[in-house]
């Protein structure tokens, strides 16, 4: 017999826990089963083909919401070419509604609810004679071969679902990659628990309560091997890992004392519950050593109650303040747009109130309506409508139009590229003084894309630079634009207008320069410094000039941005792209003269 654990992850990159987990803790029987992880990006018949050239006897899938439809469409085809084939599914998206894709879908023979590990042991045995009876396994969904008449006279398949099985030890779970060797260049997913202590309405974890540990002398006996096969990045899926202040500093210290100047570690936490000596511990670790993911969700108080979400965010603000100071930890803050009571207004607050802590990263989501979570019985409650396919993304609410989510997705857009890309830093900033809100700069952004048909297009990273100049000069048009700023004596607006563009260009090229020395030279940027002086540059400060690049500025780009308007400043300056900041990326940079 053989067995197929099939994953199709967002990424090719990543890697899929839940199949690795069932197939390490199959113990005796792990010889019959087989994983084949593939990504969303993979065409339907690539991962149909490859599945299918396995010959298994039993496919089982780990569903989620990015990849069910892929899933979906598969089993049809499979089952075309091997009417034998048993198909199994298991995941988050399938879970709480069982009967509903058993009934609809006739490819599938049965689903696994929830957690998998020894239910899924269990049913290997079955297939293998050794149990004899599926309705003895706790835990899942399946179909009867007996088949009846509904009232309405169409033929029905019988279901059948077991009672549920409790939650086990995660001790239990043996590592989950004992082939680590091929995951070296992969994200690795990695869990030492299991569960959430809040309940917050649109996340699953809100489905049960409870937060389950993975003993601490297993958790570092596990990242010890992480840390010993250099792996590129390990993702801690904990819901919440920081709930536990004593055993996230005792994980934190582990991997500060193991550090082997590579691996990256990224957590999950709440900030405002992050103690002084919390703070401590994460200021002394290597740049780039760990990164967070801090859900804020919402600022408006109304929203959070609703929600069932306790956050303070004047603590919160205070620690990723604290942190972005230190320096050595990159920030992912996320919000969600379309929760209960809050309108676009209020979302326009709440992005101002996340912005202003200058995250390295600033999600912008849509409230995606779970199946088994809180806030799917209270959507007409909240007038909540949402779409009836995978994502279940929401349409519209009581407080926030159709045509308010397209902006805001618009402006999610224009973050990505724009902010969360790290690529344009400081030409952003100089942007801001021009608006009466960050959020209302992207939603400008967004218009001009729009406008102009720019979404239609591809663009490589310097057409973005080109893009972002021509939006500038297009506003600077503007006569209202330039009203409220200081004149030089005798400058008039459209001089002032002419100056704002040139030390524009300046920043965009900064921005530019931080990142890599320029193998072709935007056509907005003047001639570079000369070969002579390049030359005396680089012997003067015993520089290697195939790791370095030098620009002469005639604006103080630093100043100018920080304060929205041109000071005049001739300096030159040297970009090192040996040594970057292992947050930013950015080349370190150095003032050779003002």
């Amino acid at each position: 017999m053989k067995i197929l654990l099939v994953a199709i992850d967002a990424k090719f990159i990543h890697t899929n826990l839940a199949v690795h987990s069932l197939r390490s803790y199959s113990g005796q029987y792990k010889d019959y089963i087989h994983v084949a992880q593939y990504s969303i990006n993979h065409s339907k018949e690539e991962i149909f083909r490859g599945i299918y050239l396995h010959k298994a006897d039993i496919v089982a899938f780990s569903c989620y919401i990015w990849n069910i439809d892929m899933v979906l469409s598969i089993i049809e085809s499979l089952k075309k070419v091997d009417p034998k084939v048993k198909i199994w599914f298991g995941g988050p998206e399938v879970s709480y509604n069982p009967r509903d894709y058993l009934l609809k879908y006739k490819e599938l023979d049965g689903i696994v609810i929830g957690e998998g590990e020894q239910t899924f042991y269990e049913l290997i045995e079955y297939y293998l004679g050794i149990r004899q009876n599926l309705d003895n396994i706790l835990g899942i969904a399946y179909k009867n071969s007996a088949r009846r008449h509904t009232l309405a006279g169409k033929i029905e398949d019988t279901t059948w679902q077991t009672a549920p099985r409790n939650f086990m030890s995660l001790d239990d779970i043996p590592f989950a990659y004992p082939d680590i060797d091929s995951l070296k260049n992969k994200i690795i997913y990695y869990e030492s628990s299991r569960g959430c202590p809040y309940s917050c309405s649109y996340c699953l974890s809100s489905a049960h309560q409870g937060v389950r540990y993975r003993s601490m002398d297993l958790v570092k006996s596990e990242l010890k091997r992480f840390l010993d096969y250099k792996v590129r990045q390990v993702k801690f899926v904990d819901r919440t890992f920081n709930c536990n202040r004593e055993r996230a500093l005792e994980i934190w210290r582990y991997i500060k004392e193991e550090d082997n100047g590579i691996t990256n570690f990224h957590f999950e936490i709440t900030a405002d519950l992050l103690s002084d000596e919390e703070l401590e511990t994460l200021a002394s670790l290597r740049p780039g050593l760990i990164q967070l993911e801090i859900g804020v969700q919402t600022t408006n108080h109304d929203t959070m109650k609703a929600i069932k979400r306790k956050v303070d965010f004047t603590k919160l603000s205070a620690n990723v303040k604290h942190i972005r100071k230190t320096g050595n930890i990159h920030q992912h803050l996320d919000l969600i747009a379309g929760l209960p009571l809050e309108g676009f207004t209020s979302f326009e607050k709440s992005f101002q109130d996340v912005y202003q802590l200058k995250p390295d990263q600033l999600q912008l989501g849509f409230l995606k309506v779970l199946k088994g979570s809180l806030i799917e019985e209270e959507c007409k409650k909240h007038g909540i409508v949402y779409n009836n396919e995978p994502p279940y993304e929401v349409l519209y609410t009581k407080h926030l139009t159709y045509d308010e989510i397209i902006e805001l997705k618009g402006i999610c857009d224009m973050v990505e590229v724009y902010y969360n890309s790290g690529q344009f830093v400081y030409s952003i900033e100089y942007l801001e003084h021009y608006f009466d809100s960050p959020m209302k700069l992207y939603a400008s952004l967004y218009h001009y894309y729009d406008k102009n048909r720019l979404y239609e297009l591809a663009h490589s990273r310097l057409r973005r630079y080109e893009i972002l100049l021509e939006f500038f000069k297009d506003m600077n048009e503007l006569k209202d634009m330039v009203s409220n700023y200081e004149f030089n004596d005798g400058m008039s607006k459209d001089d002032k207008r002419e100056e704002n563009v040139l030390v524009f260009k300046e920043i965009l090229l900064f921005d530019l320069c931080l990142r890599e020395a320029l193998r072709k030279r935007p056509d907005y940027v003047g001639a570079p410094i000369s070969y002579q002086s390049y030359r005396l540059i680089c012997d003067k400060h015993k520089v290697n000039r195939s790791k370095i690049h030098i620009e002469k500025f005639v604006y103080d780009v630093l100043e100018s941005s920080k304060q929205g308007k041109a000071i005049k400043r001739e300096c030159v300056i040297l970009f090192d792209y040996d040594k970057r900041n292992p947050i930013t990326n950015s080349a370190n940079f150095y003032v050779l003269n003002e």
